[in-house]
């Protein structure tokens, strides 16, 4: 019988025989015609009868055929990104950082009689001699009509502004912030980044720039002053400008005059009119607009007749007329300020009270 490997027709002439070390990979040409080439039919192509030896794939259009194994990874990808993209934006943390710490900037100018205190000529119209302008309460605030300004409507100004002015009610015509120690009704328009700032100015007040209570508050020693008259004499303005694109800034400047009087003095003892300038700078972004709250940066307080030597920190220290009607009580001229003594903090300031 013969070689299997051999062609049906025998070994061509000059062959080599089972001996040819390439005969396994050499065909000639009675092989190849006796090759059967098997093509499937219409039929047996459309029935699936020889199945296929690839792994099922998942074609994406022009992407081409991707592994079912990549696409979950695909997509994994993909709800990952869009989730962090969210919450970046949806969460409150990515809102920009609200200010907080000590952000007030406090300075108190002591102003010292340039001689003896006298009280006013009529206690029953100790307001007599003041110059015009000076209007009652509010009306000597002038706040101005609001108006847009380039990043804030005229809703937003007129909110800041409507803020401003009850603050200034609060802490410098309220009888209870006065003359009687309250603060609640002042906090209540501080914002929670300056809370604790304000707190600690009303548990410890100190003359550090920083913690003068009465740079959030006019507020007089209950146990040494009273109100000699309801009324408050007050003449300044207002005015609105921007720190920001994001942050409204309102600028006061007003003085108040105080009639005042000893405490648990008769209702005919010597008054004294005690004058006081606020210079305050707030600022508003637009969630201390929609809270009715504002920021308080920047507090500049003159306050006259004002002993220089006392602390205004806690409470100012007007000094009060005679309570005899003599010639009234002593001036209290600046103290001398060494420079080489570091104990007493260096912006601490005293002037002359001008006129009377």
């Amino acid at each position: 019988m013969g070689d299997p490997r051999e062609p049906p027709e025998g070994v061509p002439e000059g062959g080599s025989g089972n001996e040819d070390e390439y005969r396994s990979v050499v065909f000639d040409e009675s092989f190849v015609r006796a090759a059967r080439i098997q093509e499937l039919s219409a039929r047996e192509r459309l029935s699936g009868a020889f199945g296929r030896a690839t792994r099922p794939r998942v074609r994406l259009g022009p992407l081409g055929t991707v592994p079912r194994q990549a696409l979950a990874l695909l997509l994994v990808v993909l709800l990952a990104f869009g989730a962090a993209v969210y919450f970046g934006v949806s969460s409150p943390k990515g809102l920009p950082a609200r200010p907080e710490g000590s952000q007030l900037t406090v300075s108190l100018v002591a102003l010292s009689p340039a001689s003896a205190v006298r009280p006013v000529a009529d206690p029953a119209s100790p307001f007599a001699a003041l110059p015009t302008g000076y209007g009652d309460g509010t009306l000597g605030l002038n706040t101005p009509a609001a108006a847009a300004t380039e990043h804030f409507s005229r809703v937003e100004v007129s909110k800041a502004l409507d803020t401003v002015q009850r603050y200034l009610v609060a802490s410098s015509l309220a009888p209870a912030a006065l003359v009687q120690g309250a603060t609640a009704d002042v906090r209540a328009f501080v914002t929670p980044g300056e809370q604790a700032q304000f707190d600690s100015s009303t548990a410890q007040p100190v003359d550090d720039r920083h913690h003068a209570l009465t740079g959030w508050v006019v507020r007089f020693d209950p146990a040494r002053v009273a109100l000699a008259s309801g009324v408050v004499k007050v003449v300044g303005a207002m005015r609105v400008d921007e720190a920001d694109s994001g942050t409204l800034q309102v600028t006061t400047d007003h003085t108040f005059v105080y009639a005042l009087k000893p405490a648990g003095a008769p209702a005919a003892a010597p008054v004294t009119l005690e004058s006081v300038r606020r210079q305050l700078t707030f600022e508003f972004d637009r969630v201390d607009l929609a809270q009715a709250q504002l920021r308080l940066v920047d507090s500049v307080l003159q306050a006259g007749p004002q002993s220089c030597a006392s602390s205004m920190a806690g409470f100012l220290q007007p000094v009060l007329a005679d309570p005899q009607g003599g010639a009234g009580a002593p001036a209290v001229p600046p103290s001398p300020v060494d420079p080489g003594d570091h104990g007493h903090p260096a912006w601490q300031v005293c002037g002359v009270l001008a006129g009377s």
